[in-house]
């Protein structure tokens, strides 16, 4: 009698970098991936919003990962890749120091972000083991929702 066979979904991660950690996000919500692109600052934006870009006639807007999950600012003079992603919502691109590859992961090896986690913890959905490094999978839905800056104090 052989053992029952575990249930068990493959997800294709698209990944990335920020500095020598790895992230990702499920491939399906990746529209394209694009060397970086000139960026219109958009006034009064939040923090991570570092601007307008032009896609093809489509205005995305881009926000920085870095600043998403309170890492330093990139090197002066290292420009940013785009990982486009569209969940619905219409079409954002994160701002990332390097893209990676695709890679499968099993769903059932996946682990809940670290406690000792202290920036960007909700950001992050699930965390996966892969050749000696950790994979953090972003919360595409959370990861573009950004809080506009506060408001100047007038005297």
């Amino acid at each position: 009698m052989s053992a029952p066979v575990q249930d068990s979904t493959v997800l294709q991660i698209c990944t990335f970098h920020l500095g020598d950690q790895a992230f990702g996000v499920n491939v399906t919500h990746v529209q394209e991936l694009v060397r970086a692109q000139e960026m219109t600052p958009v006034p009064l934006a939040a923090e991570a919003v570092r601007g307008l870009i032009n896609l093809r006639g489509q205005i995305v807007t881009a926000i920085d990962m870095r600043c998403r999950l309170g890492m330093p600012p990139r090197a002066d003079g290292q420009p940013p890749m785009n990982v486009v992603i569209n969940n619905g919502n219409g079409a954002v691109t994160l701002l990332v120091d390097e893209i990676g590859d695709v890679v499968d992961v099993v769903d059932v090896d996946a682990e809940a972000p670290p406690e000792t986690m202290a920036v960007g913890r909700d950001l992050i959905e699930r965390v996966y083991k892969l050749d000696g490094q950790l994979l953090f999978l972003l919360n595409t839905d959370r990861a573009v929702q950004v809080s506009s800056r506060p408001s100047p104090e007038r005297n």
